[in-house]
């Protein structure tokens, strides 16, 4: 009974483990600092990873169904900066529209990596890698390569948007109003993962794909969905990114994807497919957040920090390929046994 709860407690992806770690890290930064637990450390670490976990929630989609995808930075700063450059050529101004737009961007780039892995079988992380440089490319080339600090006037008052405000002594703590579409997000995406038909089998063609087609999995239109799914989620991350730091730079985030993946695969997603949860990614991107934050604070030097979320990775990694061994030699001592 005992082992049992425990079990709960740790979660399916251990999810458990994860909320305890990120607690015992904030009491810990508390102690050091206790500044630290005041409400705009809360606010300035769910800012800082609002996009991250838009990415990531991509990433999880592509990694639960077997892929890997490294796209998708170029993707979302070529929609974000593309639309923003579009608006300001047209004299346009919206706030909901745009993000709409670039989510459509980002979906039509993402089947790119859809036609080659879905419809000749290429090896994902071969394909991502070459459409990450034909995009980074046809940016700097056909879109744009220059710094725009001045936004619509949209999406500036978007960027000045509070959900709610909180007055302290030290000042006022500002929850931004994106973060009410990202929860929505976390919410549909874990829906269709875990409620749907689509969500189940795109979990059965991450645990072997073989097997899946031989059911009557339609794999080639489910690999389709999840990259244009990934690149939807990209662009409007992309341009959320923008929104965010008031500023398009072509040259942001290209070379940041391994924070987003750090976090898929430390919330609990096999770095093999078949296995991953919403939750575990959200708890994955606030560690990796709340470790960048802490260290910040610290003024740890910035490759420290590289340091620590690829310790990070490589231990994730490790822990799933051990997990996976294991769970391979149960059956065989098993029949050994008997």
């Amino acid at each position: 009974m005992n082992a049992h709860r425990l079990s709960r407690l740790r979660g399916e992806n251990n999810e458990g483990l994860l909320a305890g770690l990120i607690v015992l890290l904030v009491l810990m930064m508390g102690v050091v600092e206790p500044g630290f637990l005041g409400p705009a450390t809360l606010t300035n670490v769910v800012r800082s990873l609002l996009v991250d976990l838009t990415f990531a929630l991509g990433m999880l989609v592509v990694i639960v169904s077997g892929g890997i995808d490294v796209s998708f930075t170029a993707i979302a700063i070529f929609s974000g900066y593309g639309v923003i450059v579009l608006m300001n050529d047209l004299g346009a101004d919206g706030t909901v529209w745009p993000f709409a737009l670039a989510a459509l961007a980002g979906a039509v780039l993402g089947g790119l990596n859809a036609a080659m892995v879905a419809g000749f079988r290429l090896p994902t992380l071969i394909v991502t890698l070459g459409t990450q440089g034909i995009v980074r490319g046809a940016l700097i080339a056909f879109v744009g390569s220059q710094y725009l600090s001045n936004l619509p006037t949209g999406l500036e008052t978007l960027a000045r948007s509070d959900l709610f405000a909180v007055t302290t002594g030290g000042g006022t703590a500002r929850m931004t109003l994106l973060a009410l579409p990202v929860a929505v997000l976390c919410v549909l995406v874990a829906l269709l993962l875990r409620s749907t038909m689509l969500g189940r089998s795109i979990y059965a063609i991450g645990g072997d794909v073989e097997s899946a087609r031989r059911v009557g999995i339609r794999v080639g239109r489910v690999q389709t969905f999840v990259y244009l799914f990934a690149g939807a989620l990209a662009g409007f991350g992309g341009l959320m990114h923008v929104t965010l730091s008031r500023q398009a730079n072509p040259y942001d985030l290209v070379g940041g994807e391994l924070d987003v993946i750090a976090a898929v695969v430390i919330g609990g997603a096999s770095i093999f497919g078949g296995r991953g949860s919403v939750l575990g990614t959200v708890l994955g991107v606030t560690l990796i957040a709340v470790i960048n934050n802490s260290l910040i604070l610290l003024g740890v030097p910035s490759a420290w920090q590289r340091l620590a979320v690829g310790l990070l990775v490589l231990l994730g990694v490790g822990l799933q390929a051990l997990g996976q061994g294991r769970r391979k030699s149960t059956p065989i001592l098993a029949e050994v046994r008997s």
